[in-house]
């Protein structure tokens, strides 16, 4: 049986192995960006063999460090990357916003240039919200989103850890309307998380690959 893991139980592997001086929470970090990258090249091969347009979306956590690392990635790749931010960049937690500073490009402001910027785009990324999300989505991403999906659609869109609104633990919406993004690809770490295999997970997640990051 695949072992299933609690997004408690994650941070605590991570944080042991941060502690123990095995590797920094910003090594992990980049690890996770690569991963991300590594998988949408493998699903996609065709995305690897010339550059194109990624709209990244990224939060006021963590899993918006992972975000930035992939589009820095992309950008280094030769692709052409559009970045939003959901939140104040100053409080972003620290390894955050390294990657923010990182990230040598124009980010934009959430807002409503979101949909026009993300309908054309080859690739979008959800790097909104992680698994440590236990409230629902805010009424001013799910507004962006939902006229999004009403739309035109990127081609493909991939979730970092979770799609953004999946409560890691359960698979369940903490907002009860299945306010969650719905993408093509969730890349997680380390192992699959019990929310990716529960109630709506499979739903919305699309395919799942599990990435190494050396924990």
């Amino acid at each position: 049986m695949t072992e299933l893991l609690t997004a408690a139980q994650m941070r605590a592997i991570e944080q042991a192995a941060i502690e123990s001086g095995e590797v920094t929470g910003l090594e992990l970090m980049e690890r996770a960006g690569r991963g991300v990258v590594d998988a949408v090249f493998e699903e996609w091969p065709e995305l690897a063999k010339a550059p194109h347009r990624a709209v990244v979306l990224c939060g006021p956590g963590n899993n918006g460090g992972d975000g930035f690392v992939v589009a820095r990635l992309l950008k280094e790749w030769g692709w052409e990357v559009e970045v939003f931010l959901y939140g104040d960049p100053d409080k972003l937690p620290p390894d955050a916003k390294v990657n923010y500073e990182r990230w040598d490009g124009k980010t934009n402001a959430w807002g409503p240039n979101l949909v026009s910027i993300a309908g054309s785009a080859d690739l979008l990324v959800d790097s909104l919200f992680g698994i440590g999300l236990n409230r629902p989505v805010p009424d001013e991403i799910w507004e962006e989103i939902a006229v999004l999906y009403g739309g035109p659609r990127p081609k493909r869109a991939v979730a970092i850890d979770v799609p953004s609104g999946l409560n890691g633990d359960t698979g369940l919406d903490p907002a009860e309307d299945c306010s969650i993004f719905v993408v093509d690809l969730t890349v997680t770490f380390h192992k699959k998380k019990v929310g990716h295999e529960s109630n709506f997970g499979p739903d919305f997640c699309g395919k799942t690959v599990v990435k190494d990051i050396g924990l």
